[in-house]
Order: structure tokens, then C-alpha cells, then sequence
């Protein structure tokens, strides 16, 4: 059903305004009795469960940020059957994002692009958003992504981070560092070792116990995605996210002038997956066995998921596929890993 849906209904709305609509379903998802029954039918079978982080997973498939920017999915994305969702990116001030259009669908490729610009409601209204989302009966574990204000210059990054990481660290389970997002300014910049290194040490210490991530672009060179690496296990990260989208548009099958209308911004989906695969593998690499590796990029399947775990991913998240799979995507992915076994 939800296919037929896409291609006569959901493709004739602008992007940002179908994901604003199927938003509200999410939400209503997440209210009770609706979220009881649906766990009956999304719930993930119970050796799905991953440990990781000092926390138990009920699947290794979660949402990755960028879905739930503003902390108003979380119960409903979790009676969808995700074991996790990552929040954000929350920046420690209000800001609108870029200029609309921003978001633009690339069918033939299954993909997406966005220029987002980290659109959100400051990292003062999420704390509250999320306060309310720990006392729910039912939640999957929430991770809160960070990333830096547009207005901050990029000299004055780490206290900006900072102000966030104090914020939300306490009430998040996880906390993850963005600096490789291309829709910001300068932002990736910061990927730099010698930039990374003071930025990362400096929100670990006011992230707390905290665990703390960093998220990496695909678009790094492979020593530098080892650097990198080795630069999280030394500074005491607990994880690292691979990876971010991409500023690359070779390969696709969408024809050159609509690819070139979308313009600047962030490709997701698809065509990421090689990449992302790639890059998950040369980070576990560079580090060690129980560092937690995150892998997302073009996860779409059941099969998708399982090639990540075995390429030594700890958990795997998606995006791009909700958009293309519909509601029931992480059922039919928890159902597609339980028939695996």
C-alpha cells in the first residue's frame, strides 16, 4: 500500500511539507492505546537486543538525526519498532535553517538532498522536550546530536558545543558531536585533527558520564577517516557515527538538470551506501573491538543492516528509507534480521 501511496499522492507535496505531515502520524503513533498495539506488531524479537554504551538496544536499527529534529517523535518512532533514536541536530540557539526549497527528493536514485541548515528550536527547548520524553512509560534509548550554531563564528565553536553538551548531556543517553554536516558553514573544517582534538576534549568533560560520539563525513580521505578514529579512541570517546551524507553526485541515475536544480547540500540514501560501507570498514580498522561503531548511509533492508553488523558496525540507523519504505520500515527490517537467524 504505501508504495502506491508514495508514487500517486506523497510525491505531488513538497518534501519538507510530506515529512511535516507524516510527522503527525509518528506522533499519534506514540499516544496511548495506539502505541501499545502497535508494539504488538513492531515490537523486535528479544535476541535483537544489542548492549552497548552502557545501555540495551531493543534492535541494532535506529533513527538517525535529522529525522526528529525538535525531540517530538521519540515515543512514536519507538512503537514503530526503532531501537533507537538519535534527536537533532540541536544547536544551543533557535535558528530557522536555510532558505526554502531545501529538501529534494531524487526517486530514480532513491535518495534525498538537503540543505537543512540545522533547523531547530534551540537546545533550551529540546532539554524540556526530552525531560518530559524520559518519564514516558515506554521509550528506545535517545541519543541527542550537537552541532554548532550558524551565527557562532567557527573560532568560537567549542563554546558553543560546550553550552549544548551541559544542556543536554544529563538528559540524553548518548551524546554525538556533528561536525560533518555540509549544509553549515565552516562545520567541517572542524574534521580537522588538529581543530577535532580540543573540541572533542573539551565537550567529554562537560558531557559527564555521559557517553560521547563523533560523526564523520564519507566525503574524508581514508587516512583521514583513520586519523580521525585513532583521535576518538585517544580522547576517550565511547563511539563514532559513520557517516554523514555526501557532497558527491557521481552515479546517478536521476537525470543531470533535476540533480543540478536541487543544488547545493547533503546526499543521502542510495547512493551512499558504498561509501558508508566503506568507511564503516575502515574504522573498525582503526579501532578497537569494544569501541562502539554506528554505521549509517544508505541502509535501506533487512540485508543492509546485517552487512553493516558484519562489517563490524555495533548498531546501524537510517533515514532516507522512511521516506521510500513508510511506517511499518523498521517492522519489516526487524522482521527481515529475525528471519535471518
Amino acid at each position: 500500500m504505501y508504495p502506491l501511496l508514495f508514487r500517486t499522492v506523497l510525491t505531488r507535496f513538497d518534501p519538507e511539507f510530506a515529512h511535516h505531515l507524516g510527522a503527525l502520524v509518528i506522533r499519534v503513533a506514540g499516544v496511548e492505546p495506539v502505541a501499545s498495539v502497535l508494539r504488538r506488531f513492531t515490537a523486535p524479537a528479544p535476541d535483537q537486543r544489542v548492549h552497548a554504551l552502557g545501555l540495551t538496544f531493543e534492535s541494532p536499527f535506529g533513527v538517525a538525526a535529522g529525522f526528529d529534529k525538535n525531540v517530538t517523535m521519540g515515543r512514536g518512532l519507538g512503537a514503530l519498532g526503532f531501537g533507537h533514536v538519535e534527536v537533532g541536530t540541536v544547536t544551543a540557539l533557535p535558528q530557522p535553517g536555510n532558505p526554502k526549497p531545501r529538501l529534494f527528493r531524487l526517486v530514480a536514485d532513491r535518495a534525498v538532498v538537503n540543505r537543512m541548515g540545522f533547523n531547530n528550536e534551540g537546545a533550551a527547548v529540546a532539554a524540556a522536550r526530552l525531560r518530559r520524553l524520559r518519564r514516558a512509560r515506554r521509550r528506545p534509548v535517545v541519543g541527542v546530536n550537537i552541532g554548532k550554531s550558524r551565527v557562532v563564528a567557527v573560532d568560537d565553536a567549542t563554546t558553543d558545543y560546550v553550552r549544548s553538551a551541559r544542556l543536554l548531556a544529563p538528559l540524553a543517553d548518548y551524546l554525538v558531536v556533528n561536525v560533518s554536516s555540509p549544509n553549515t558553514p565552516g562545520l567541517r573544517g572542524l574534521q580537522a585533527v588538529e581543530t577535532l582534538r580540543p573540541l572533542l576534549t573539551a565537550v567529554k568533560d562537560a558531557a559527564g558520564g555521559t557517553p560521547l560520539l563523533v560523526k564523520i563525513a564519507p566525503d574524508l580521505a581514508d587516512d583521514e577517516v583513520q586519523q580521525i578514529s585513532r583521535l576518538a579512541v585517544d580522547t576517550g570517546l565511547a563511539g563514532l557515527i559513520a557517516t554523514n551524507t555526501t557532497i558527491e553526485r557521481a552515479g546517478l541515475r536521476t537525470p543531470a538538470a533535476t540533480v543540478e536544480a536541487a543544488g547545493a547540500g547533503g546526499l543521502s540514501g542510495a547512493p551512499l551506501k558504498q561509501r558508508s560501507l566503506d568507511v564503516l570498514r575502515l574504522v573498525r580498522a582503526a579501532v578497537p573491538a569494544e569501541f562502539v561503531v554506528i554505521s549509517a548511509g544508505g541502509v535501506e533492508t533487512a540485508d543492509d543492516v546485517r552487512e553493516r553488523v558484519d562489517a563490524g558496525a555495533t548498531l546501524v540507523q537510517g533515514y532516507t528509507g522512511f521516506l521510500y519504505r513508510g511506517p511499518l520500515w523498521a517492522r519489516q527490517i526487524n522482521r527481515g534480521l529475525a528471519r535471518g537467524r
